[in-house]
């Protein structure tokens, strides 16, 4: 299966999207602190991201489901450690 050129382009921006959640959840883990990050959004955005790898998976849209499996991972790092540390 041949990709075409706008799904590359839509795997590069989920590529972008998602490492730009990597430098916080990192802080989030080694400073064992998230005072300032807001539960409810982060609650909020990690549900958007369950409904958007929904939506990728009944569409076949693999830049949508890829990137925004990835950024669930980092994004529900950042919210376990918010439960956690407070």
């Amino acid at each position: 299966m041949e990709l075409e050129l706008i799904t590359y382009v839509g795997l590069l921006a989920g590529i972008l999207t998602t490492i730009s959640f990597l430098p916080q959840a990192v802080k989030a883990w080694k400073s064992k602190s998230t005072k300032d990050i807001s539960l409810s959004m982060f609650l909020c955005f990690c549900l958007g991201v369950i409904l958007w790898i929904i939506y990728g998976l009944f569409t076949e849209n693999l830049p949508v489901f890829v990137a925004n499996l990835a950024t669930f991972i980092l994004a529900a790092s950042i919210l376990v450690c918010k439960l956690k540390y407070g």
